[in-house]
């Protein structure tokens, strides 16, 4: 293959390619040589790390996922440099993606969220606190003997009419919205399960906040002991105390919660030593009466025992934010597309997931820094209309000089910070869709034995 550039030259160029400074996406110097061809001897490979590394940020970006896809975009910002022709096979493409170490996705992403929720403005903060939203999700990947292994299907499937899946525990910062770790397992293992291996994420000051199915007594108690204070609805299944509560008023009152008789299933039995025999958890009741809720009373329990600093009323309002964690899954799993992953190795399908989840605090790294440089709410700034400017930029992007890439990137702080979703406060929609699905019968037999029964 005969060249007017070096491919050494042409990877030098990438950071030009990315909307985000490049820097941004490398914060450590360790990370920054792993993603450079001549860590590893690569420069004059058709596809060295830093390439890959693009490349696969794209595919988490692009509407079209495809590594078909993916391959075009590399051969495009080639030929605009002159370089040399390469093959539309994209096996090479996908062994290249493969030897990225899996662990250099999940530094990158983690790296980025913590430099993003590092920057959380004082004001910005809810009653001077930084709180961290935890919350559960699934995604579905390709049917194949690895994955299954792997990752089973649900056991309500019948066999080769489902898909493996696996469970998703993710912590956000519910100022940012940035990502700051996720715990992944298979489909049948618990939310809660899954939340012990980020409890060490948590920090002295820090609040967490949840739905119910993280209250438990032993996690209140285990970061308690860290200096974490936890506001989260009270589990259905926990019955109330006997004894008389100390009430602060009609619908605020403190109980005292006792030690589980029993290690619960999941707990270390070292954990399980530390906790205390009570707890002191205020609980605050109260009803909704917006519209299109579907929960009518919400019963909160904290350890937020101040009433004078913590009123009932701020509690009631932060937990009406943790919807945003919602919108913030939703973001990643619709708006990018990972609710149905597309890699067909279990270590190739954690790589994926930690993409999506690296190009997602890129793009709330963008929204954060526009809001601020232009002075707007960075609540308002609508991500999906953010990740449609940097796919619609990022080949001018790849082709500009030092100047121009200065000037696209003032135009795109600018055009994401005038982009802001419209103020609908509780804004009521139905439950229900207009436009009906194909009238095709689910698949309940394995294909290959309906594939025999069109051939009979």
């Amino acid at each position: 293959m005969v060249s007017a550039i070096r491919l050494g030259d042409f990877t030098k160029s990438f950071p030009r390619a990315w909307p985000i400074r490049w820097a941004a996406c490398c914060p450590a110097r360790g990370s920054r040589r792993r993603c450079t061809p001549a860590a590893t001897g690569s420069g004059d490979r058709p596809f060295p790390p830093r390439v890959v590394l693009w490349a696969f940020i794209g595919q988490a970006l692009d509407p079209d996922h495809s590594c078909r896809k993916a391959l075009a975009r590399i051969q495009a910002h080639l030929t605009r440099l002159g370089g040399p022709r390469l093959s539309t096979d994209t096996g090479a493409y996908c062994k290249a993606r493969k030897r990225l170490p899996e662990g250099l996705f999940v530094r990158l992403a983690r790296r980025l969220g913590a430099a993003l929720f590092s920057r959380a403005r004082p004001e910005d903060l809810w009653c001077g606190r930084r709180v961290k939203v935890v919350d559960g999700t699934g995604c579905s990947m390709p049917d194949t003997p690895e994955n299954q292994k792997e990752y089973p299907q649900p056991s309500s499937q019948r066999k080769g009419c489902g898909f493996p899946a696996l469970s998703l525990v993710g912590v956000f910062c519910l100022t940012t919205g940035a990502v700051l770790d996720v715990a992944l397992g298979r489909i049948h293992a618990h939310d809660l399960t899954l939340f012990r291996w980020l409890r060490r994420l948590f920090e002295p000051g820090d609040v967490m906040l949840a739905d119910r199915g993280f209250c438990s007594f032993a996690e209140i108690a285990l970061l308690a002991k860290q200096g974490v204070d936890t506001v989260m609805r009270l589990h259905q299944g926990r019955a109330r105390s006997a004894a008389r509560p100390r009430a602060f008023h009609a619908r605020d009152r403190v109980e005292t919660w006792r030690r589980p008789a029993a290690c619960p299933k999941g707990l270390r039995k070292s954990d399980y030593r530390r906790l205390p025999k009570t707890l002191q958890i205020r609980e605050v009741a109260y009803r909704v009466g917006t519209p299109g809720f579907r929960t009518r009373a919400i019963t909160l329990t904290t350890t937020l025992l101040d009433v004078e600093r913590y009123p009932a009323e701020a509690l009631a309002e932060l937990y009406f934010d943790r919807w945003t964690v919602e919108l913030d899954f939703a973001h990643i799993k619709t708006t990018m597309q990972m609710d149905v992953l597309r890699c067909k190795t279990p270590d190739m399908v954690r790589r994926e997931i930690w993409t999506h989840l690296l190009a997602y605090n890129v793009l709330r790294t963008l929204m954060w820094e526009a809001a601020l440089e232009h002075d707007v709410d960075p609540t308002r700034v609508s991500f999906k209309g953010t990740l449609q400017r940097v796919t619609a930029l990022s080949g001018m992007f790849s082709c500009a000089t030092s100047h121009q890439t200065k000037h696209l990137w003032v135009v795109l702080l600018h055009d994401v910070a005038t982009d802001l979703v419209p103020h609908r406060p509780n804004r009521a929609e139905p439950r229900v869709r207009k436009r009906r699905p194909k009238p095709y019968p689910l698949m309940t037999r394995p294909r290959a034995e309906l594939k025999a029964r069109l051939g009979a």
